[in-house]
């Protein structure tokens, strides 16, 4: 009977755990839908109606993405070094939160020194969230024996890409100016923000623990077991940030050049957010099977086709291959390059993962702006495309080889 009953509690606190498990990893992707889908991307879908109405032009778009990036990269290296007063779950709802008010803000035309200083907010804010909300959930799922479920935390993206572009696509040929997009963007925010604390809520007990003695002697130890390999990785995600951000912060602009690709305005960026969603799983199972650097290296190499593809062949169907290519990749190598960080850097990977997203950060934060001086010179994206293509590909030949963990 005491077996019998022995086994229907381990089983119950199993299933608990589980429960724990899947709930946090849905509330990841709930945050990431808000801070990284909408707060990140949805520039993207409502930049040709800036173009359009006036509020912008290409090259000062082109300086409004990189004040984003610009704010990302900042936002990354103090999340990964400076202290988390009152802990990192409070700052990443602070954040949350920054980024959805700052979502609205973007509906004031003010200027594009105002869309420049709210999109450096925006990149603070969505670092921050990010590095955070990263390590929660895969420190939680990583307790429990669930990082198996960590797929699911960056499927968020892809759910807020695509439902934002359909927000767009729907709105947009009834609603007047961009402004009144950027409004519909922070109403779609604010209820995925609300719905983030309920799923993903914090671990009181733990609190006192990690803030108090865990992150100092954490950073500390982590800052000595950077490794060639760890180097290698933050390197190669650099060349990633460089390598994705001109396809994903002009596809929308790209289409609105030619009357012929208008439909793709808002759906190619639906088709983005759409392959992003099963990507995060296909990548996943494909690292286990082949290793994690040549996944990454395999993605880069397709992410380059992809962003060639978007320059090289101006058709629908041509821009359709972009959109997925982009889309199926971008995400899944983030995804799996955390799990690789964790891997090298240990059981907190705080430091790494803030480093990679610095190094990212550089790279996205020079994209848009060189794009944008190249097309004021030749009047299209076509040299930024292939410089980007290229950059996916030296991140390739620096993943191919397997890292070594410290």
């Amino acid at each position: 009977m005491a077996k019998i009953s022995g086994k229907l509690m381990g089983t119950s606190t199993r299933g608990q755990k589980d429960k724990f498990a899947l709930l946090s990893a849905v509330g990841g992707c709930f945050a990431m839908a808000a801070i990284m889908g909408i707060g990140r991307f949805v520039y993207t879908p409502v930049l040709p109606f800036m173009l359009q109405d006036g509020s912008l032009n290409e090259v000062n778009a082109g300086f409004v993405a990189s004040s984003n990036y610009l704010g990302y990269l900042l936002g990354a290296l103090l999340a990964a070094r400076a202290p988390l007063p009152g802990g990192p779950y409070r700052i990443f709802i602070i954040a949350l939160a920054i980024s959805t008010l700052v979502t609205f803000l973007m509906a004031f035309s003010l200027g594009v020194y105002w869309y420049i200083i709210i999109r450096f907010i925006a990149g603070l804010a969505s670092a921050y969230a990010f590095v955070l909300v990263a390590n929660i959930v895969m420190q939680r799922l990583a307790e429990r024996q669930s990082l198996n479920l960590f797929p699911i935390h960056f499927t968020g993206v892809g759910f807020g890409i695509a439902g934002s572009s359909l927000m767009i696509e729907w709105l947009g040929s009834n609603l007047e100016t961009a402004s009144q997009l950027w409004l519909a963007s922070g109403f779609l925010s604010l209820a995925l923000s609300v719905c983030v604390p309920f799923l993903l809520p914090p671990e009181p007990q733990k609190a006192p623990v990690s803030a108090a003695s865990q992150t100092p002697e954490i950073t500390k130890a982590s800052a000595n077991k950077l490794t060639l390999s760890a180097w290698r990785l933050i390197i190669a995600y650099g060349c990633f940030g460089f390598g994705y951000v001109i396809t994903a912060t002009f596809l929308g602009a790209l289409a609105g050049s030619t009357p012929e690709l208008a439909p793709m305005k808002s759906m190619g960026w639906l088709l983005v957010g759409l392959a992003v969603i099963p990507s995060v799983f296909i990548w996943e199972r494909l690292a286990v099977r082949i290793g994690y650097g040549r996944a990454i290296a395999a993605a880069c190499t397709l992410e380059a086709v992809g962003v060639a593809l978007s320059v090289l062949v101006p058709t629908i169907a041509g821009l359709s291959g972009a959109a997925i290519l982009l889309g199926g990749t971008f995400v899944g190598i983030t995804s799996i390059g955390l799990i690789e960080a964790r891997r090298i850097a240990g059981s907190d990977p705080r430091q790494i993962v803030g480093l990679m997203t610095a190094a990212f950060g550089v790279g996205q934060m020079f994209g848009p702006s060189f794009a944008g001086y190249l097309y004021e010179l030749n009047g299209n994206f076509t040299a930024a495309s292939l410089a980007a293509a290229g950059a996916l590909i030296l991140a390739a030949l620096l993943t191919i080889k397997r890292f070594v963990p410290a």
